[in-house]
């Protein structure tokens, strides 16, 4: 593996590991709880992260790469929701892994100042492939966030009996 100088690489790389530990205890039934209607089940985020993996980064990675200064669509998670209501969680995961593992090593590929391609988005302006990479990590971040208060709130919180009164959970 070559140092092409692209960030967050090996974050990009260990969502997948750090969401299968999160969810190792977590049933089907336990995936697909919602703690509110309005709120995602562990279900749900898996879906939207599978279709985000291909529809909307793979899908920029690949006009950075290939057009200059590509002109970028809004994307809306909330466009996609019909899309994330009955997935099966384990096929999202497993679809998840398999195109995140094919994303890093494209982008492991690339040649070095790749990360200063640029393209035009409707509201961020003209980004860098290096900035999408750094909101790409922060998007992962944050439904790693979302996925371990879900799992906490599902799987820990009852069994932990007054223990877990303090506990400010909101999955």
């Amino acid at each position: 593996m070559r140092d092409n100088g692209l960030p967050c690489l090996d974050m990009l790389d260990a969502t997948p590991t750090i969401l299968r530990g999160l969810m190792c205890e977590v049933s089907s039934e336990d995936a697909r709880w919602k703690p509110a209607p309005d709120r995602f089940s562990i279900a749900e985020v898996l879906a939207h992260l599978s279709h985000s993996e291909g529809h909307c980064y793979r899908t920029r990675i690949d006009r950075f790469i290939a057009e200059e200064r590509p002109e970028f669509e809004s994307d809306d998670a909330q466009m996609h929701l019909h899309l994330y209501h009955d997935a099966d969680p384990e096929d999202s995961f497993d679809h998840f892994e398999e195109q995140r593992e094919t994303n890093v090593e494209y982008l492991r590929d690339l040649p070095p100042g790749s990360g200063n391609r640029v393209a035009s988005h409707p509201e961020a302006g003209d980004i860098t492939l290096a900035q999408m990479l750094h909101e790409w990590a922060l998007h992962d971040l944050g439904h790693i966030r979302q996925i371990a208060e879900l799992v906490r709130a599902r799987k820990y919180l009852a069994g932990a009996g007054s223990m877990g009164t303090p506990y400010q959970l909101k999955p």
